[in-house]
């Protein structure tokens, strides 16, 4: 059995980015994935990265991720984008963090956010804010990359949660949305789950775990 859990939350507790992506590019009549694409592109130094870890602004973005998606021939400002980042929560990994808790295993968050919106889940409204809070206080620590100033899939974030737990990567599990993270954190020594929807994440962590989380 692991020791410890280590979770994303964006896309992880609450509903996809991407499904907010996807409903921005049909009403504007943009490239499918074309969000996608301009954050994956020169992923290390692109407007988002460095939004994440902090080395810009709110302006200094918009006007970065306004240019990165004109070289692709298209008109989006980095604003309308943070706008969609805000997703709803699913009740049901609250409720599997609170029983890994209980069992006795350490849980901690690691999020790449940016300074935007209210708290570490750069919530859109207060009500929003409270229920992410909520999740929030469930764990024994959160690394936020904006304020860390290293993000995912940087090795350093990973090893910088399992410190602070005290735990060795082979005892702990990871979980994210994103792949790219996913092998980050296996190239570390974790498992890792790379989560597509609620019931697919909770039944690979019911494998790892050893118990029932639903």
């Amino acid at each position: 059995m692991v020791k410890a859990v280590i979770w994303d939350f964006g896309g992880v507790f609450t509903t996809s980015p991407f499904e907010a992506f996807a409903r921005f590019e049909r009403e504007r009549g943009l490239p499918e994935d074309l969000i996608r694409k301009i954050n994956s592109t020169n992923y290390l130094d692109n407007a988002w990265a460095k939004f994440e870890r902090s080395d810009v602004d709110m302006d200094e973005f918009d006007e970065l991720f306004a240019q990165e998606a004109k070289a692709l021939g298209h008109e989006v400002r980095g604003r309308e984008i943070i706008a969609l980042l805000s997703g709803d929560v699913r009740p049901e990994m609250l409720a599997a963090l609170r029983t890994i808790k209980a069992k006795g295993l350490r849980v901690s968050c690691i999020t790449n956010n940016v300074s935007a919106g209210e708290g570490a889940g750069m919530a859109s409204t207060s009500e929003k804010a409270k229920a992410v809070q909520e999740i929030m206080d469930e764990f024994e620590f959160i690394i936020e990359s904006s304020k860390a100033g290293v993000r995912k899939p940087h090795p350093k974030i990973y090893e910088m949660a399992l410190e602070e737990l005290g735990v060795a990567a082979a005892d702990a599990v990871y979980l994210d949305d994103l792949g790219i993270n996913c092998k980050a954190a296996h190239q570390v020594g974790m498992k890792a789950i790379k989560v597509s929807g609620a019931d697919q994440a909770l039944a690979d962590l019911e494998e790892v775990v050893g118990f029932a989380l639903r």
